[in-house]
């Protein structure tokens, strides 16, 4: 099958793609652009991998479904495209960061520069129908995108993982965090950010984590 992905993801992945789940996922998502609008926009689909090579990845952070209105989302996990207004859990992200780091809000919720230096913006459904959160959920993204997580356990060490709310923690929680910075808090979304996002820390420690193993911290 060819699937127009990052080359070393499409090595690394390579088995997926001819698994029976995959060309099923492939079909319905075709047939949904067809039928109307679905967000990202297809060359979009793999953009968390175009801009994070398998072995660059140094942060992981696991969002939950693509944002589903016009113009938000582009492929990476939590970011919008430029001159979208945040939505509200990116919001939280800008306001954790500047308490932690004294970083200002930047002007823009695009996200791509985190992914150039080393964060895989994973969402763990890559796909939505437009207006309908979840629609695309359990069609065999959810199989695709553990199967990435995997590889990158396997294979990578000193990767910090960023797992926010329990569907991401549940997700990751094979990651073996003796080989690895593994960070938990509740997630970013108005609903719990006060229960335990505000306050993590997780940025300076992520960075803190990359200078002693030796990388290059994230400019946040």
């Amino acid at each position: 099958m060819n699937v127009k992905i990052e080359q070393s993801w499409k090595a690394q992945l390579a088995p997926e793609f001819e698994k029976a789940y995959f060309g099923q996922l492939t079909e319905f998502v075709r047939q949904e652009y067809q039928r109307g609008t679905v967000y990202p926009p297809g060359k979009h689909i793999f953009n968390a991998f175009e801009h994070c090579a398998f072995d660059r990845v140094k942060v992981v952070i696991l969002g939950q479904d693509p944002y589903h209105e016009p113009g938000q989302a582009h492929g990476l996990c939590f970011s919008v495209q430029d001159g979208t207004p945040f939505p509200p859990s990116l919001v939280n992200i800008f306001k954790e960061i500047q308490a932690d780091l004294g970083v200002a809000v930047p002007q823009s919720g695009n996200l791509t520069r985190w992914a150039d230096q080393g964060v895989l913006l994973l969402n763990a459904t890559l796909t939505v129908r437009a207006h309908q959160a979840g629609s695309h959920q359990n069609k065999g993204w959810e199989a695709f995108t553990d199967a990435v997580i995997h590889r990158l356990a396997e294979s990578r060490d000193h990767i910090v993982y960023i797992l926010w709310g329990s569907y991401a923690q549940k997700k990751g929680a094979f990651i073996d965090p003796s080989r690895n910075l593994v960070l938990k808090s509740a997630h970013p979304s108005p609903l719990s950010a006060y229960r335990g996002f505000f306050g993590n820390k997780h940025f300076s420690k992520a960075n803190d984590y990359l200078i002693a193993t030796g990388q290059e911290p994230i400019l946040w």
